[in-house]
């Protein structure tokens, strides 16, 4: 199928979360994700307008899990605003672990949204916290641009990547997520639900080169 969802005006490319601590060697390292930063920067490259969201937790952030006594890191709990996934560690304002990767192109960038720092709520999505009410404002900014599309990419597939993906549809954007520009934690089948899921919601799966970049 030839993807409707392109790099230039009317079009924002959304780079999800590429940091140290989800990278090899990091704290919540994702598998591959560092292998995917060439096609992310040819995107960057072709694309007309770059968003970045990075991570940035207060220490003893309530989704870390040794906030809570007994728990272990991938256990699921329930808060106020439903089923928390516990994680290491990670991300943590101004440490190094919280910074891009080196590698990633970020002079382009128009705008960082920076998520996750309130303590007592975690933020997978680049749109929406996940109680899904408080919003981090990137929605009104981008229409405030002439955006239509969001073409999203980067770490991980299955949860910050998909999250905005579906956020994006909901918001009434036309969406693409570039398959080979993210990598997946693919918890207990996480990446294969999650496709199904956006593809249901009328999420492009797609690659960079179909894009052109």
């Amino acid at each position: 199928m030839s993807d409707t969802t392109g790099l230039g005006p009317g079009s924002a490319l959304l780079v999800i979360d590429v940091q140290n601590d989800f990278c090899p060697g990091g704290a919540l390292a994702v598998p591959g994700g560092d292998a995917i930063l060439p096609a992310i920067n040819a995107l960057i490259g072709a694309a007309d307008l770059v968003v970045l969201t990075q991570d940035w937790h207060p220490r003893r952030h309530g989704s870390f899990a040794s906030v809570h006594k007994g728990r272990a890191p991938f256990e699921t709990i329930t808060v106020a605003y439903g089923p928390q996934t516990l994680w290491p560690d990670h991300c943590v304002q101004g440490t190094s672990g919280a910074a891009f990767h080196e590698e990633l192109l970020t002079d382009r960038a128009a705008l960082i949204v920076r998520k996750g720092m309130r303590p007592t709520v975690d933020s997978y999505s680049a749109f929406f916290e996940n109680d899904r009410v408080t919003t981090t404002g990137l929605d009104g900014w981008l229409r405030s641009r002439g955006v239509s599309r969001v073409v999203c990419c980067g770490l991980a597939f299955d949860y910050c990547v998909a999250y905005s993906a579906l956020d994006a549809r909901r918001l009434g954007f036309s969406v693409a997520v570039v398959e080979d520009a993210c990598a997946a934690i693919d918890l207990d089948g996480s990446r294969a639900a999650q496709a199904a899921a956006m593809q249901a919601a009328g999420v492009v799966l797609t690659t960079a080169a179909a894009l052109g970049a």
